[in-house]
């Protein structure tokens, strides 16, 4: 498998393998934002709008492809304010049913760490649904628990449930 950062047209042109991938994720019980069931219209439309956020600056993203497949994906929400400018989120961590077991989600969070670091940033952040398997992945690369807020979002069953926030310092960082 390969892992690519999408850019302006690349990142266009996949949109409807991204929109399949997430569609995948949410009728598998993820909760990335969305309830189910989740139309691929939808999460055509909502890809079409990180395609602009991407093309303007806001957002990286990158896509696992196991030949011409999509079969995973991560983000980095990028800061719009002066004084976060050390700090980005990472974001939507998806890994299609088909492809999970096999350490692809280990190796989307350290492409999006690496270029982080690579880029100046000392600081992560994400949220998770807590008691998620997200959440062992992101203790085993390293991620500190901040907290978790109750009945924070809607699983896709429309079920509201916790969320653990949690950050890491990227090496060299300091303090």
């Amino acid at each position: 498998m390969r892992v690519t950062r999408l850019h302006g047209d690349r990142l266009r042109s996949a949109v409807g393998a991204l929109a399949d991938l997430l569609v995948d994720t949410v009728s598998g019980g993820a909760s990335v934002g969305f309830l189910a069931p989740l139309g691929r219209d939808g999460a055509v439309a909502w890809w079409t709008e990180r395609a602009a956020a991407a093309a303007d600056g806001r957002l990286a993203v990158w896509a696992a492809y196991d030949g011409d497949r999509v079969v995973g994906t991560v983000s980095l929400a990028l800061p719009d304010k002066p004084n976060s400018r050390h700090r980005a989120e990472l974001v939507k961590l998806m890994v299609h049913r088909d492809a999970r077991g096999r350490g692809l989600g280990r190796r989307l969070l350290a492409v999006a760490e690496e270029a982080a670091a690579a880029d100046g940033f000392t600081l992560l952040h994400l949220d998770t649904e807590t008691d998620s398997p997200a959440e062992h992945l992101y203790r085993g690369a390293g991620w500190t628990r901040a907290g978790v807020i109750p009945d924070y979002a809607a699983a896709p069953d429309g079920v509201l449930r916790p969320t653990t926030l949690y950050y890491k310092r990227l090496v060299g960082a300091d303090g």
